[in-house]
């Protein structure tokens, strides 16, 4: 691989230098440029970045447990020790109503999240 032209060094009264043609300076002024609209689009994602990390972690945080940290109080007609409507203990506990309450109750946290994140996000 050829290696690249220096610029001439120059010394002006003492301090040392290059010289740089016009074209040659024109060009490295819109490189700088494009250096700077760069790093404002990398803040800019990383700003994104560290927002959405945030959500995914309320959104963890949210799915782990219910959004007051309280335990989703009985659905109506259920059993108070959890079984569901029959009060038999053979089913899975969270079937029929409670566990569409909770599930609509993790919507609606969800939903809640989602559209805190997209007003921060602009």
């Amino acid at each position: 691989m050829a290696r690249r032209r220096q610029p001439p060094r120059i010394t002006v009264e003492g301090v040392e230098a290059v010289a740089l043609t016009v074209a040659e300076y024109e060009q490295l002024l819109a490189c700088r440029r494009q250096v700077g609209g760069q790093s404002a689009r990398l803040r800019v994602l990383g700003d994104r970045m560290r927002r959405t990390e945030r959500l995914l972690e309320d959104l963890a945080e949210l799915v782990a447990g219910p959004p007051d940290g309280r335990p989703a109080p009985p659905a109506p007609g259920a059993d108070p020790a959890g079984h569901g409507r029959t009060g038999r203990a053979d089913g899975p506990p969270g079937t029929g109503e409670e566990s569409e309450g909770e599930a609509a109750r993790l919507r609606r946290a969800i939903s809640v999240l989602l559209r805190r994140h997209r007003a921060e996000s602009g």
